[in-house]
């Protein structure tokens, strides 16, 4: 009798009554801060050129608050791309690599990417890819001073991040070129460490997506300046032309035309952020969401973290897999079905919009936690969570 009653239970399951005030937890574009009103921006600049004196300004303003915030040094530069994170990457690595030997550690979607396009694309010669699978962090030992190195700080699609930059080396030759979209403005970034990194407004700070920001060293820049590489560079990532740097364009000079608007709302993300603390409000913000999440996987038994160690989990990008028995005995498709089938049944109730996993990534969720999103919003999606898998479990795997 216990026994009929709890697969009754488990076929029937109750419905939460409490849904997250906003259901965005999309991994990119991410949600919109908190307050977030479009109503207020300034729109006196649109249809105006980029290189008038006003739009100018804002692009000042723009890298300026930027590098208060993420405490970026002074003899460092910040300039805007196209493209996204995207366009940021590839322009490092179409203008910086082939003066030294590469090592590419790719753990996940993007950082594959990164991987293939130096390796396969631009093909410098003697490059080391260090790809292991997804869950896992590759041996970053292997990281050899002498080389340029290239590598993710938080895999977003894998929600495997580098626990810290110890592993980099103060006395190193080469140069460091960190992806660091889904953790600047929330991890702390050791900028001594590195050389070039990038972001996208839509993950780092829920701006509009479209546009994302580099931001280089002194010794990004000399290289810049020693360096021609054996390849041609698209006008889009040509940050040199024969040696010499475009300073300009770490100034107001973006190489393609930026979006007004897009500029004006990242513009109004960095006013908030400045306005609850600055990245240390943030991070705080963000591990309360993400200690939610922790408590609760920690209880419950069918659900784990992608991430297997503990110290390199991402408190951004919170990748959660299933691991109960009967979900663990289905074939490759018939766990992809059931993980879609428990997303579906979250996005038909608005409670969580875009939180399934990355398509390259094994089935499961994907719940962005960084700082725009509410921890209370996190907090009442859980049950959410529980409610569909139960219900997905008793329609796929329970008997009748």
């Amino acid at each position: 009798m216990h026994s009929s009653k709890c697969v009754e239970a488990l076929m029937s399951p109750a419905k939460p009554s409490a849904k997250p005030a906003d259901p965005r937890f999309s991994c990119g574009p991410t949600a919109k801060h908190p307050g977030w009103d479009p109503s207020k921006f300034d729109y006196s600049l649109m249809g105006r050129s980029h290189r008038s004196k006003e739009a100018r300004a804002k692009i000042r303003e723009l890298n300026g608050r930027i590098r208060r915030v993420l405490g970026v040094p002074e003899d460092y530069f910040i300039g805007i791309t196209a493209g996204s994170d995207t366009g940021a990457v590839e322009m490092a690595l179409w203008s910086l690599l082939g003066a030294r030997p590469v090592d590419l550690f790719g753990w996940e979607a993007f950082g594959l990417d990164w991987v293939v396009d130096t390796m396969e694309q631009l093909k410098p010669g003697n490059a080391h890819a260090y790809t292991p699978e997804y869950g896992v962090l590759p041996d970053l030992s292997r990281a050899d001073p002498a080389h340029d190195c290239v590598f993710t700080w938080n895999g977003t699609a894998s929600g495997v991040r580098v626990p810290n930059g110890d592993w980099i080396s103060d006395r190193r030759e080469g140069l460091t070129i960190c992806d660091a979209t889904s953790a600047v403005f929330v991890m702390e970034m050791p900028w001594s460490k590195l050389d070039v990194t990038t972001f996208s407004w839509q993950k780092a700070l829920g701006s509009e997506p479209a546009h994302g920001t580099i931001i280089m060293s002194p010794r990004a820049i000399k290289r810049l300046e020693t360096h021609i590489p054996s390849w041609p560079i698209p006008k889009l990532y040509r940050l040199a032309n024969k040696g010499k740097v475009n300073m300009e364009f770490f100034d107001t000079e973006v190489i393609n035309t930026p979006s007004l608007m897009c500029i004006e709302d990242a513009l109004d993300a960095l006013k908030w952020a400045e306005g609850i603390g600055g990245r240390p409000a943030m991070a705080e913000r963000t591990a309360k969401s993400y200690a939610l999440i922790e408590k609760w996987v920690t209880r419950t038994p069918w659900i784990d973290f992608l991430a297997r160690d503990p110290a390199t989990r991402s408190q951004t990008s919170v990748c959660l897999v299933y691991t109960d028995p009967a979900y663990l005995a289905l074939g490759p498709k018939e766990r992809a079905d059931f993980a879609r089938r428990v997303f579906a049944l979250l996005e038909d109730e608005r409670v969580a919009l875009d939180a399934n996993a990355y398509k390259d990534a094994p089935p499961g969720l994907r719940v962005w936690c960084g700082a725009t999103v509410e921890a209370s919003n996190v907090a009442a999606l859980l049950p959410w969570i529980e409610w569909a898998f139960a219900s997905v479990k008793a329609e796929m795997l329970v008997p009748a």
